[in-house]
């Protein structure tokens, strides 16, 4: 016979089925140190290392090539005074070499040959198609037209502004935040579900009383719960270390998380719904992950792309996401003028699921 007055003999409450898979689902993840050095570390070290290379610097200094032995003593003095340009002489060889190599961005060879007065000639030499070229022409035209008695026609002047959100960790942000969340949430749910299908896990949850959706949605809330920490995390951080600021709402921030966690969810789901194999899901996943990464502008503009393309990328899940986040984040914008991008995240996850619960395979 049980005493009342033992504890241990008290009939324990019951906690209802989805509670209990979701804690499971958490537990999973944090007994795996090496889950959690890429959900929270990586995203951190990447930071680092990308807004430490593309940190706010002075402009940089065109790297410009003289011939030495042609070009007049004067025109160098004046071109070695200029403070935004980096001046080496080089014989014709090296000079050949360097332009080669991308060492230098303009070559200049200065013709005095005609008068000591310095009414020669300057030819240039460069690439038309490397970026860096282009300024450095202007600047050297510049540099020796007025060194050598150039008169301004027309007096101008510069006031000089740094508008928030302008720098490159400012648009980096939001975009390894929306790669963050996609990364860990298609690995974190698909290959689980995968996983526990090739161990033959599902097939005994299947021969219990859970309802099978209980199953599929507790890997869905224990995404999100882990969606704030690494939201937090990495906001925060950024935040100490680089002075990101959000200039908008960071609920409207958590909204676009949320509906963006949840559209991966529903890929992940989907891409999971089959395989019997690790492997091949890891190969489905990529194949799925690895466009949006390239396309989506994550580290770079994908204003890049041929236009004709644009709708077609602005239709996927991760650019949704990220343009919100900017849009939100860099230029305090409100979720009102987010139609396009919320409909995509919201259709994205809902189809996804839908036909994830549809073709799914417990065995």
């Amino acid at each position: 016979m049980v005493d009342p007055g033992d504890r241990s003999g008290r009939e324990e409450a019951v906690r209802h089925p989805l509670i209990e898979l979701t804690i499971v689902r958490l537990k999973e993840f944090v007994r795996e140190p090496e889950v959690m050095f890429w959900v929270f570390g990586f995203p951190v070290l990447l930071a680092v290392g990308l807004g430490i290379a593309f940190r706010s610097q002075p402009p940089e200094k065109s790297v410009v090539g003289v011939l030495s032995g042609v070009a007049s003593a004067r025109a160098v003095e004046i071109l070695r005074a200029a403070p935004e340009l980096e001046v080496k002489e080089l014989s014709a060889s090296e000079a050949e070499i360097a332009l080669k190599k991308g060492r230098i961005d303009l070559l200049v060879a200065v013709d005095t040959s005609s008068s000591a007065s310095f009414l020669g000639r300057v030819r240039y030499r460069f690439d038309p198609a490397y970026p860096k070229s282009a300024p450095a022409k202007l600047r050297v035209d510049a540099a020796l037209e007025a060194g050598f008695g150039r008169r301004d026609v027309l007096a101008t002047s510069e006031d000089h502004t740094t508008k928030t959100g302008a720098r490159y960790i400012d648009f980096l942000i939001p975009g390894l935040l929306g790669l963050n969340l996609m990364s860990s949430s298609m690995w974190g749910i698909g290959y689980a579900v995968v996983d526990a299908r090739a161990r033959k896990l599902m097939k005994r949850f299947r021969a219990t009383p859970m309802k099978p959706a209980y199953y599929l949605l507790s890997f869905i809330l224990s995404r999100f719960f882990l969606l704030f920490c690494e939201m937090v995390a990495l906001l925060v951080f950024a935040r100490l270390t680089f002075d990101v600021q959000v200039e908008g709402n960071y609920l409207d921030v958590a909204i676009i998380a949320t509906l963006g966690a949840g559209s991966y969810a529903g890929l992940a789901l989907l891409i999971a719904a089959r395989p019997s194999k690790p492997e091949v899901a890891s190969g489905w996943m990529n194949f799925v992950m690895m466009p949006m990464w390239l396309l989506s502008g994550a580290l770079f503009s994908y204003e890049r792309f041929p236009e004709v393309i644009h709708p077609v990328i602005r239709a996927l899940p991760l650019t949704a996401m990220i343009d919100a986040l900017r849009a939100v984040m860099n230029d305090g914008h409100g979720l009102g003028g987010l139609g396009h991008e919320l409909l995509v995240l919201v259709l994205w996850g809902v189809l996804s699921f839908v036909l994830a619960l549809r073709l799914f395979r417990w065995q």
